[in-house]
């Protein structure tokens, strides 16, 4: 796999999230170890752009952070080659 920014990683968490999904679901998804997953989370969290929900056991992608994906997604439009489109 070729080399993720921190912002690449941020956004398959919570494009993962979107719904509400385990842990594992997440880790499995953004291709991430455990010790990397619980480093996000509680960065993500602490930021409002995901949220854990107690009673189902899950974590939710939250409006800031589906403004955050559809901004990430736009800029890619922008930056992505021709030949990749």
């Amino acid at each position: 796999m070729k080399y993720r920014s921190r912002t690449d990683i941020t956004a398959q968490i919570l494009e993962a999230a979107n719904g509400g999904v385990t842990k594992t679901k997440i880790m499995y998804k953004a291709f991430l170890s455990y010790a990397q997953l619980k480093e996000y989370l509680t960065v993500l969290i602490e930021n409002g752009l995901l949220e854990y929900v107690e009673g189902d056991q899950v974590y939710k992608t939250t409006d800031k952070g589906n403004r955050f994906l559809k901004i990430y997604n736009q800029i890619g439009e922008y930056v992505m080659p021709e030949t990749e489109k």
